[in-house]
């Protein structure tokens, strides 16, 4: 199938799911995630990671979030910040004391404009939000790209890791040279690595 019916039948499947399930499965992929992080020969220094659209029933990453901040309080936490003038996406420190709002997509962002943003030269690990992915480790997000560019400049070692509430699909047809691939995902069931 291609990007667009993919990206149609998730946004469908997603909106079907339960809060309740949404919620169930974003556990199990927090287990599965810091049992990825163990395999780790190092524990990175800085992790990127996307904020829930409750709205869109995204994996609910505070489950993550908050059990670094209690185990891992030398992981420094990043977040972005959307800029719809230049398509991009600016990077900032995630802290307990971090005042939030919501963007027009319902997306949480740090306010604070004194806030220094973080190179992405910094990031060991990025969690990738998408809709779907496929076995080969091609993403589909809502299709603006932001991630693309984003992933794009990270350093040839970040590894980005998907966090999806499907298994995998077999095959995304239509995969642009600008889509950047994941290392791994991880589901309610698995973590999938990709070559």
């Amino acid at each position: 199938m291609t990007k667009a019916e993919l990206r149609r039948q998730f946004l469908d499947e997603r909106k079907g799911l339960m809060v309740d399930d949404v919620h169930e499965r974003s556990q199990s992929i927090a287990r599965l995630f810091f049992d990825f992080l163990a395999q780790l020969d190092a524990v990175p220094s800085v992790i990127h990671l996307f904020l829930p659209i409750q709205r869109q029933k995204e994996v609910d990453t505070w489950l993550i979030i908050r059990h670094i901040w209690e185990l891992y309080p030398a992981i420094q936490l990043a977040v972005s910040v959307t800029d719809m003038a230049t398509n991009q996406l600016s990077h900032y420190p995630l802290a307990p004391d971090t005042i939030l709002r919501e963007n027009r997509w319902g997306i949480p962002e740090p306010v604070d404009p004194d806030q220094p943003t973080l190179n992405t030269s910094l990031f060991d690990l990025v969690l990738v939000p998408l809709l779907a992915f496929d076995q080969c480790g091609n993403r589909i997000g809502y299709g603006k790209g932001f991630y693309d560019r984003f992933l794009a400049n990270c350093r040839p070692d970040c590894r980005k890791v998907g966090l999806s509430l499907f298994e995998p699909v077999t095959h995304i047809e239509g995969i642009e040279p600008t889509d950047v691939q994941l290392d791994a995902c991880i589901t309610p069931s698995q973590i999938c690595f990709f070559s």
